[in-house]
């Protein structure tokens, strides 16, 4: 069956757009007038009248953690807790209402001191052992690079005072030289641990849930970092990926970003695992991609690797997840094995480290294989020359301005702030730029990571003029880094992010005109309706468009 979009305000490029458009077996067939486009109706042909809405691409999330953002979905919510004793009610409320959910300990993800009206401190054992001393209590920041835990789960661990530290990670002790419950970077790692996970099955029905989530609010393809060595049985989870995807269950695009913490095991993976047997066809909705590695840690937990100590923290200059060594290693081996690589890196030391590695490891020079920096927050104007000049590709998350325009002229003085999260110098520059959420750590939905990167305000309208108000990008700029530009990340430019006869029937109905409208209400947009090849796989309940066919 044929389908037609028309009377719409179809989005084709900066300031081009067209009225209507043919989809015929999942992919767009002409884009172009009313009289055009309804002339090559057959008698199956379905009719959407998009009655004078805007229609965009759909957005592709170049970065961020589905898995995470599903289990969330069964744990307590910590994310707008404002004190340390919020977090204790509210976890001690979700044991009582939920006790088959916490039979082996709790675990949740979303506390930020910095929100905090109290105390604006980590918390810590004596803090959650308030919750319960009966079972591991496990609470990550919402970064995800610090742990707070009681004294139920460092036993469960197995460390005291006298332990070693972990490579690449830390465990805090007190003042009685016991550890305190908090945990950073890789240390986390090995606490998560020992609360045992969903099993594959009960991932799967969560992770139908987040695709409705995210359709509902216009994304129709995501590259997720869900799967790696610290997952213990990754053979299960990408068995379950290609189920979902089998049965057809699935209700967008997904590409992998598989992550490892050692080299071997990375090794083992391209020769033995997953990425060996290369079970993906052609134009699967489910493909594999890019090794992903995480340098440094966060901002917020002031454990982002700097070239110069934290202005709010002397002697600090944040941690390596992985060393320069390991990472030249590493980038090596894909090279060896055409693999893309992307690296989580937030501090400008990492940034350096990790451009100075990929360009060791360029094919012929160039950055043939599209490494990418994942964040790539605190730069100054040679790194941002640098990362254009090589080519490398930057999966920014905008909507992190939210938050961190609060914190970071602390972290790193005013100086490094102004020519940090530099989203319109670099795409002067001619950067290559993807937009992403890094869900759960942000939302997925797609709209207030767009108005934060027009507006570079946070959520409240603060301040009036914008934080560094120069680095703000038009709406143009902004959507075509979240369609052409996240294609481009995963090779498929030439099949995705736009709407152009030939490209898969990706689109979505907006209930308001993003270009027209008021840029402090772009987060407040919702679609209409989401098609993914040509299929409709979300409609707004009451929504103002009127389907029909022949």
């Amino acid at each position: 069956m044929s389908t037609i979009l028309h009377n719409g305000k179809v989005y084709l490029e900066r300031e081009k757009f067209a009225e209507a458009v043919f989809i015929e077996n999942g992919l767009i067939g002409k884009v172009g007038s009313n009289e055009k486009i309804l002339a090559l109706a057959d008698d199956s042909c379905q009719f959407i009248d998009c009655k004078g809405k805007t229609v965009i691409p759909g957005l592709n999330d170049s970065h961020l953690h589905i898995l995470l953002f599903a289990d969330s979905m069964a744990q307590v919510s910590l994310m707008d807790c404002t004190s340390i004793g919020d977090i204790i009610d509210r976890c001690k409320t979700f044991i009582a209402e939920n006790p088959k959910n916490i039979q082996h300990g709790l675990h949740a993800i979303g506390w930020n001191q910095d929100l905090f009206t109290d105390e604006k401190r980590n918390p810590n054992r004596f803090d959650l052992d308030k919750i319960s001393t009966d079972i591991p209590i496990v609470l990550e920041r919402i970064c995800g690079h610090i742990i707070s835990t009681n004294t139920k789960a460092i036993e469960t661990v197995g460390i005291d005072g006298k332990s070693p530290q972990w490579p690449g990670g830390t465990f805090e002790l007190g003042s009685d030289g016991y550890p305190n419950g908090i945990f950073t970077e890789n240390a986390c790692n090995f606490v998560k641990e020992i609360i045992p996970e969903f099993s594959p099955a009960e991932r799967a029905q969560l992770f139908i849930r987040t695709m409705e989530y995210a359709v509902a609010h216009g994304l129709t393809s995501i590259q997720s970092n869900d799967i790696g060595s610290t997952v213990l049985d990754a053979t299960a989870y990408f068995s379950m990926f290609h189920q979902i995807f089998d049965e057809d269950k699935a209700l967008l695009r997904y590409r992998h970003q598989v992550c490892f913490n050692r080299v071997a095991d990375f090794k083992e993976y391209l020769e033995t695992g997953e990425y060996a047997r290369g079970s993906y066809p052609e134009d699967s909705w489910l493909t594999l991609g890019p090794l992903k590695l995480f340098k440094d840690g966060s901002l917020g937990a002031r454990t982002a690797f700097m070239r110069q100590e934290y202005a709010d923290d002397s002697g600090n200059f944040g941690l390596e997840w992985v060393t320069k060594e390991e990472m030249e290693q590493y980038c090596q081996l894909a090279a060896e094995n055409n693999l893309q690589v992307i690296t989580h890196v937030i501090g400008d030391a990492a940034i350096e480290q990790t451009i100075d590695c990929y360009e060791k490891a360029f094919i012929d020079g160039k950055n043939k294989l599209r490494h990418a920096l994942v964040h790539c927050q605190i730069t100054d104007r040679s790194l941002l020359e640098r990362i254009a000049r090589l080519g490398i590709l930057v999966l920014y998350q905008p909507v992190f301005l939210d938050y961190d325009m609060h914190i970071v002229e602390d972290r790193c003085g005013k100086e490094l702030s102004s020519t940090s999260y530099a989203f319109k110098t670099l795409h002067d520059l001619g950067g290559l730029i993807s937009y992403g959420t890094d869900c759960p750590v942000e939302s997925c939905n797609p709209f207030p990571n767009l108005y934060s990167a027009v507006t570079r305000k946070d959520f409240q309208g603060n301040p009036p003029e914008g934080f560094y108000p120069q680095e703000c990008v038009d709406i143009y700029t902004a959507i075509d880094a979240y369609t052409t530009g996240s294609a481009y990340a995963e090779f498929m430019e030439d099949k995705k992010g736009r709407i152009k006869e030939g490209y898969y029937a990706d689109m979505v109905i907006l209930d308001k005109d993003i270009f027209t409208i008021d840029p402090m209400d772009i987060k407040d947009i919702l679609p209409e309706l989401t098609m993914v090849g040509g299929k409709i796989v979300y409609q707004k309940p009451e929504n103002n468009l009127a389907i029909r066919c022949n």
